[in-house]
């Protein structure tokens, strides 16, 4: 199963992240801001998702692989991967407030029929940058608290 949706994905460090929002929403500015530290654009603008083996698979079409769109500024090259394994949904809230404790199923998503680690993020960069590494963090720790309990 696999489909191209709206958004930006990146590869931060070794997790993939897809940016959601609507049209306008920042999410090429947020990923921008990722890259200046270290990511790696996997596709924006559009993002071709496919579930393998449980996963979830990110890649760019072939006419956009490399670029990113900076409003204002128009289509820039940047450095990119072919493909990230999806690890993280980050989605831009523009309408609505972030809630100060969200629900634990506000927390997931589902993704062609995946169940995917969510982070709703604000529409400023800096406050949706933190969040977002927050949330890579906390997916961190569960990992190695995971490999720690399976060593004892």
């Amino acid at each position: 199963m696999s489909e191209i949706v709206h958004g930006t994905a990146l590869l931060i460090a070794s997790q993939g992240v897809l940016i959601r929002g609507r049209s306008g929403a920042g999410k090429s500015m947020l990923a921008q801001a990722f890259i200046e530290r270290g990511a790696r654009l996997i596709a924006d603008d559009r993002v071709g998702l496919a579930a393998c083996n449980g996963r979830v698979v990110a890649t760019a079409p072939a006419a956009i692989a490399g670029l990113m769109e900076l409003r204002g500024r128009g289509l820039v090259a940047v450095p990119h991967e072919r493909f990230a394994i999806i690890g993280l949904v980050a989605d831009i809230m523009s309408e609505e407030p972030l809630q100060r404790m969200p629900e634990t199923d506000e927390l997931t998503v589902e993704v062609l029929g995946i169940a995917l680690p969510r982070q709703p993020v604000p529409t400023g960069i800096e406050h949706a940058r933190r969040l977002i590494e927050a949330a890579l963090a906390a997916q961190l720790l569960r990992r190695n608290m995971g490999l720690r309990s399976a060593q004892v």
